[in-house]
């Protein structure tokens, strides 16, 4: 029998590729997407129709959905919570925490014996600049509410809410739990997701702003590729490495390559020449860092994922930016304007 994983957030940049890659590997996927996404959604992959549904929820902290996850072997959660526009910092971290116990709790209940969750470096990132599995942001709630950031707070929500996990995961052996935190996330998207109209949620406008010659680089050159982000929620299922063996598997999942924007538009000029008239003009002022101190022989032992296996920076940006042209053609030929929003962490503007 077809075993059965649930994805939330499954529209979503890495949920999409999740999606594509357990359909690909033979899995029945049950994904969650709401609103006029469900119909996108469904369109995405119909060359699985017989093994691709989707169920609709509104409010992941709060909807019941025990009847979906009926039959369900594997529970793999990337949705995020999307606080409303008037919502206080503090709404947005118990609102973060909520959506994702909700849906594990109940998952527990209905018999899903493995669960993943994505998390982020943004609970890792510390004054030691450290990426182990064992690190913490030192963030409280109180700092990150009175701060009215934005980063802080969302820092701080991926914090608590993955330290929730963690105390529900001590009391619930039985079921085999990993958290897999990324960096921000490059590369292109899911082979045949649908995005009528132009979507920048569904895959980061970080790349795509290298070709918008008023463009703007990022301030974070510590990435991962969506495909090996996928990979790796896939491995906590398919590679199932027990706790009692490893311990907490917790893993904070980066490229170890170092790379700089400077030399990625250098690569597009050389790679891509028809692209060189809409490079971007601005000079980027984070210079080649070294790869992050990442413990990629935990990520081996627990994901049997080696750090050689992972896409190289150019692979993931070249492809990424074939996607976008191909996309932009479309959605152009639809008669949308295609204006990538600058990247979240944007660098101050400095033209050659």
């Amino acid at each position: 029998m077809t075993q059965i994983v649930f994805v939330t957030g499954a529209s979503g940049y890495i949920g999409s590729t999740v999606c594509q890659q357990l359909l690909e590997g033979g899995f029945h996927v049950r994904a969650t997407a709401r609103g006029e996404k469900v119909a996108s959604l469904r369109k995405s992959f119909t060359t699985f129709s017989d093994r691709f549904e989707v169920v609709e929820i509104a409010d992941i902290g709060r909807d019941q959905v025990r009847d979906a996850l009926k039959g369900v072997w594997a529970l793999i959660h990337l949705a995020y919570y999307s606080p409303r526009k008037d919502e206080k910092p503090e709404e947005m971290i118990n609102g973060t925490i909520n959506g994702s116990m909700n849906i594990i709790r109940q998952a527990e209940a209905a018999g899903v014996k493995h669960v993943v969750v994505t998390g982020s470096v943004a609970a890792v990132r510390n004054p030691q600049g450290t990426f182990n599995h064992d690190d913490w942001n030192p963030i409280t709630k109180e700092e990150a509410i009175s701060s009215g950031d934005f980063l802080n707070i969302y820092s701080a929500a991926k914090k608590y809410n993955e330290l929730a996990v963690w105390e529900w995961a001590e009391t619930h052996p039985h079921v085999e739990v990993t958290t897999i935190s990324p960096p921000a996330v490059y590369g292109p998207w899911a082979r045949g997701l649908v995005l009528p109209t132009p979507n920048f949620s569904a895959m980061t406008p970080v790349f795509w702003n290298l070709i918008k010659p008023d463009g703007a680089f990022t301030l974070f050159p510590v990435y991962a590729d969506v495909r090996d982000v996928a990979k790796a929620h896939l491995r906590a299922i398919t590679h199932p490495v027990p706790t009692s063996r490893v311990g907490r598997k917790r893993l904070v999942f980066v490229s170890p390559e170092a790379f700089d924007w400077a030399s990625a538009v250098e690569i597009l000029r050389t790679k891509r020449p028809a692209l060189k008239e809409r490079l971007i003009k601005a000079t980027p002022s984070v210079q080649l860092l070294s790869p992050p101190p990442v413990d990629f022989k935990r990520i081996e032992d627990v994901l049997g994922i080696k750090a050689g296996d992972l896409y190289t920076f150019e692979q993931s940006l070249l492809d990424a930016i074939d996607n976008y042209v191909e996309l932009e053609q479309e959605w152009i030929k639809k008669g949308y304007e295609v204006n990538p929003p600058p990247p979240v962490g944007a660098q101050p503007k400095t033209s050659l």
